[in-house]
């Protein structure tokens, strides 16, 4: 029940930020400023903070997000070895990071002006994230949802032989619900009639949610697509110390004229001076959210070193990208949206009709060893 209703919560997560937050996701157009501008009003903004990447959309009512970190002042790890760090970074998802609070901040690209700044680890979706993949239980959590999600779809697979028909009456029976019968009819039907049409449904996203619940289901997806789980390892930019690094700015016109029709760029800046720039791009024509191509620039001068195109990845690859909105039920947008909300809200109900008639045979039961 707590993993369906905050599905359903989840489902229009977008669409519900964006509709009750329209001022962090939508300005009004205008001329551009440049990156490095941004970047400036961020900083005076949070003194101390690092800008770490960009996402800017090809819409123009769309405002800009500048992914940044600060680090938290600390004495006592001020002077930590390097061993603490390492153990810092390492930390599971199920855990906020300790050592850098890691945010965006929404800006408005035509003006400079910061519209927000923005923790996803503080927000109300969050929660109901965590609630959903590990019941705010870290690993514990997570292991109890994995063998609910096990057991689901047990009874998912048993609740279909049990529903099937013998005869053409019994199948035209269960195919409809009988709104004028009292209510245990009414609850008998609600149960059968809808876990039928919902059952292929909830059967998808179980199967699916198990991809991040075991280690090992997610590793069996490349075993059976016979495929490696290693991403290409991306290029060494040669270190030049007579040429200073290039900036945003420069990065984003060179990919936005060789990197044409997409829906918008996220460009991460390099992490030590042998790392290039990289820029994941969604393009108008992807399949679906998860299809991203990936491009490494040069980072003295602005040359696509390296790409790695959606459509290049191994058979293993393109499956496991289609577990996320397959899950989400954001594979076919608004259609399916729908159709995953119906079918989470459908996978609370079950439970409780389903306790009702195991509690009316029970008592059944009971009533009848009764002595006269």
């Amino acid at each position: 029940m707590i993993t369906c209703f905050t599905g359903a919560v989840l489902v229009f997560e977008e669409e519900l930020q964006h509709l009750s937050h329209k001022e962090r996701y939508y300005v009004q157009p205008g001329t551009a400023r440049p990156i490095e501008e941004l970047s400036a009003s961020l900083q005076q903004k949070v003194p101390g903070a690092t800008v770490t990447g960009i996402k800017i959309y090809t819409d123009k009512t769309r405002s800009a997000e500048l992914y940044y970190s600060v680090k938290k002042k600390d004495d006592k790890k001020k002077d930590a070895p390097p061993t603490v760090k390492a153990q810092g970074s390492s930390v599971k998802p199920s855990q906020p990071g300790r050592e850098n609070n890691r945010q965006v901040a929404y800006v408005n690209p035509y003006t400079a002006e910061i519209i927000e700044l923005y923790n996803n680890k503080d927000s109300f979706f969050y929660s109901m994230l965590s609630l959903h993949r590990w019941l705010l239980g870290g690993d514990t959590g997570k292991l109890i949802v994995g063998i609910c999600t096990l057991l689901f779809l047990f009874i998912l697979i048993t609740g279909i032989i049990l529903w099937w028909p013998k005869n053409r009456i019994i199948l035209q029976q269960r195919l409809k619900i009988k709104w004028q019968g009292g209510w245990k009819r009414l609850n008998h039907d609600l149960h059968i009639v809808t876990g039928f049409y919902s059952a292929i449904f909830l059967f998808i996203f179980a199967f699916t949610g198990l991809a991040w619940s075991f280690t090992w289901f997610n590793k069996g997806i490349y075993k059976v697509t016979n495929s490696s789980m290693e991403q290409p390892k991306p290029p060494v930019n040669t270190f030049r110390a007579d040429v200073k690094t290039t900036t945003l700015d420069s990065i984003f016109a060179f990919a936005k004229t060789n990197i044409p029709d997409v829906k918008f760029y996220v460009i991460t800046s390099p992490k030590d001076s042998l790392s290039p720039y990289s820029v994941s791009v969604l393009k108008d024509d992807a399949p679906h959210e998860s299809a991203m191509d990936m491009y490494y620039i040069n980072r003295y001068q602005p040359a696509i070193l390296q790409s790695q195109q959606f459509s290049q990845r191994n058979l293993g690859q393109r499956v496991r990208s289609t577990f996320k909105p397959v899950h989400t039920a954001s594979i076919w947008g608004w259609p399916s949206k729908i159709i995953g909300f119906i079918v989470c809200v459908l996978g609370v109900i079950f439970p409780i009709t389903g306790y009702i008639m195991w509690w009316l045979r029970t008592s059944r039961k009971v009533r009848k060893t009764e002595p006269v």
